[in-house]
């Protein structure tokens, strides 16, 4: 039997074995608990990449390595699909299950090797992402591992590599400008969860995202970089989306309410913090360490003329008031609040404010709270 009936046959076999783990969770079960799936899943995708182990944490292909073909990048896929389903639900794992999902966390490498080559490896990232997705977070700093590729004096230091390439295919789904929530959340799901727990990931993905500030002439979500990108999708009308891009930008800034501010405008954060009960300023349940960043000084010069909600420079605007007199001052007030008046007996508006804990709530129970919580304070000194 030839190379191209087998292909044919292991991927028709592959894709009934997504199929059914899909539909059948028991039989997920039991290819996990009893067929040994796991490893049989990892040999196979192995062979079709042609993967040699060279070390515990390190996986290469054969340089000259041919091409691979369509019916052996279709089994690639359908493999890495099967992989996602036999690995759900696997946040309890023993020593020998978590071998193997050290295993998935190297084939970001062997991708990366793939793409010198000119492979088209866009579905298989995504496939990736997917599956490193029900990985235990603890395990994820193995992305990081050095290759050992040179032996120096810094062989030690973390390797971004894989981490570059997370980050260059969360791009190209977003500039994608389509199916957001099917592709581009995992990828930012996984980036932020490597964020919270790995400091050095964080660190890497932080100067590359959100690099210090030098021109803050533009609104943060204006312009061509990941940063302008993310900003937008603040304000994205479906939720999910917005609320993980909002996220993984938070944990990147620590999770302090006045670093995020700085990076998006109290605009764009507002949903996020309105959600979190940090309107009124503060950081995350989450500790981080307390290394600072340093603005730099063009951000200084500027940092007076930045406007606080739409997170950018503006030249100061003459104040209209100061060439009223008392009573055109009085009269224009009176008119802005007969109007408020008016919106909020019809529904039109409501009137929110900050209570003491940073949540929003009605005006009135707003300065409730606050006129309890002043006379507490000053008695507690």
């Amino acid at each position: 039997m030839d190379g191209r009936a087998v292909n044919d046959i292991r991927c028709f076999d592959l894709r009934l074995l997504f199929l059914l783990t899909l539909l059948h969770t028991q039989i997920r079960a039991q290819l996990k608990q009893e067929l040994q799936g796991l490893p049989l899943l990892t040999k196979t995708l192995e062979s079709i990449l042609s993967v040699q182990w060279a070390g515990k944490y390190q996986a290469v292909t054969e340089v000259s390595a041919p091409a691979l073909s369509v019916q052996e990048t279709d089994c690639t896929i359908e493999a890495l699909k099967a992989l996602f389903n036999v690995t759900l639900d696997s946040w309890n794992v023993h020593s020998e299950v978590w071998l193997y999902f050290v295993h998935f966390l190297t084939y970001m490498r062997v991708f990366q090797e793939l793409s010198t080559c000119g492979q088209t490896l866009f579905h298989f990232p995504s496939n990736t992402i997917n599956l490193l997705s029900n990985v235990p977070v603890s395990c994820l700093d193995v992305l990081i591992c050095p290759s050992g590729k040179e032996m120096s004096a810094n062989n030690n230091e973390p390797d971004m590599e894989a981490i570059q390439l997370i980050l260059d295919f969360m791009e190209k789904r977003i500039d994608k400008g389509c199916s957001y929530r099917e592709g581009l959340t995992p990828v930012l799901s996984l980036l932020t969860e490597c964020s919270r727990t790995h400091r050095p990931i964080r660190k890497y993905i932080k100067a590359e995202v959100l690099p210090p500030l030098r021109d803050v002439s533009n609104r943060p979500e204006v312009g061509t970089t990941v940063r302008n990108k993310l900003v937008r999708l603040m304000t994205h009308v479906d939720l999910g989306v917005k609320q993980i891009a909002a996220e993984f930008l938070f944990v990147l800034c620590k999770e302090r309410v006045d670093n995020l501010l700085k990076y998006t405008g109290y605009g764009n954060a507002a949903g996020l913090l309105a959600a979190r009960g940090l309107l009124a300023g503060g950081r995350g349940e989450r500790w981080y360490s307390d290394d600072e960043d340093t603005d730099t000084e063009e951000y200084i010069k500027a940092k007076p003329n930045i406007n606080l909600i739409t997170g950018h420079a503006e030249e100061p605007l003459p104040n209209p008031m100061d060439e009223m007199t008392e009573e055109q001052k009085e009269y224009e007030a009176m008119k802005l609040v007969n109007m408020f008046d008016k919106l909020s007996r019809e529904d039109i508006i409501k009137p929110m404010g900050v209570k003491p804990d940073g949540t929003m709530a009605p005006l009135e129970e707003a300065v409730h709270y606050t006129q309890i919580a002043e006379p507490d304070s000053s008695d507690s000194d």
